[in-house]
């Protein structure tokens, strides 16, 4: 039997290089020097006698064994992290930290209200809240990489428990200048050959986007990128091209010209869910937290 002797920072280390695919970021993020980084690492393959990492398209990546070197330094951490939150909350002052991966309509549009009333319910807990597609997210739960996640149905979530949280309806905007606006329903595929505002290239809606067209036999064009639905909303509003947001968003803002258009494509209503591995075993301010959103 091999005689582990990785510690705390040794897991911390390898699992912020994945996070971050670069040796010399993860070792900023862990508060050490590169030499030191590099001799820990030499120093976790040695003990194992197998590399961890190797170079991808991406920076470096796991190996098989990183892969579950990485799985345990989760599960590990997580443990300790969920200790640490239940016994603050016995200690004034010290906070949870609830790990929440979910996609871009929820951040945007359906979180920001249910989670502010959360944080102002619960001083001392913090939530670190990511956005990333719902494949993404569901790899993060069943790793211990987040506790919660907010996913759309449409994809696969194995033996996670969920429960549902809201429905999210992606429309088109076009300028009240354009013949799309003339319209009451379309597809994607009709209009996947014009020129679209779209969020920014690393959300997970775009994501979403590319992939539907990219099984349509399709691909988007995109003349500008933007950080939020509203700043797609008003980009569209001047002419500038066609977008897709959440209706949630496209009611919110006033100044869409032209209204919406439905999409009648299957994809583009989507419930969204509230998935966790178990909910009887979570910690108390991660099980309030799921209750609250999903209003038990």
């Amino acid at each position: 039997m091999l005689s582990m002797r990785f510690d705390l920072v040794d897991l911390r280390l390898f699992l912020y290089i994945l996070e971050t695919g670069s040796i010399t970021h993860g070792a900023a993020r862990a508060n050490l020097s590169l030499p030191s980084a590099s001799a820990r690492l030499r120093g976790m393959e040695d003990t194992l006698g197998m590399p961890l990492l190797e170079r991808g398209r991406r920076g470096v990546e796991s190996t098989p064994t990183g892969d579950t070197l990485a799985h345990h330094a989760r599960l590990v951490l997580g443990q300790i992290e969920r200790m640490q939150g239940e016994l603050g909350e016995h200690q004034e002052g010290r906070k949870a930290c609830i790990r929440l991966w979910t996609n871009s309509a929820a951040i945007t549009e359906f979180l920001p209200s249910p989670i502010g009333r959360f944080l102002r319910d619960h001083p001392n807990v913090q939530i670190d809240l990511k956005e990333r597609q719902s494949s993404e997210t569901v790899k993060a739960v069943l790793t211990g990489a987040a506790e919660i996640g907010i996913i759309s149905d449409a994809v696969e979530h194995g033996a996670l428990q969920t429960l549902p949280f809201a429905v999210d309806k992606l429309v088109l905007i076009a300028s009240r200048d354009d013949p799309l606006a003339q319209l009451t329903r379309t597809t994607l595929a009709e209009v996947a050959g014009r020129a679209f505002i779209g969020l920014s290239a690393d959300s997970a809606l775009q994501a979403y986007l590319g992939e539907r067209a990219l099984m349509a036999g399709r691909t988007l064009s995109f003349r500008a990128h933007m950080r939020t639905f509203d700043g797609v909303c008003c980009m569209v509003g001047q002419g500038a091209g066609i977008g897709i947001v959440s209706a949630a968003a496209a009611q919110r803002y006033r100044g869409t010209p032209g209204g919406t258009i439905e999409l009648a494509d299957r994809w583009a209503t989507r419930q969204l869910l509230i998935c966790m591995r178990d909910r009887d075993a979570l910690p108390r301010a991660e099980k309030a937290l799921v209750e609250h959103l999903a209003g038990l």
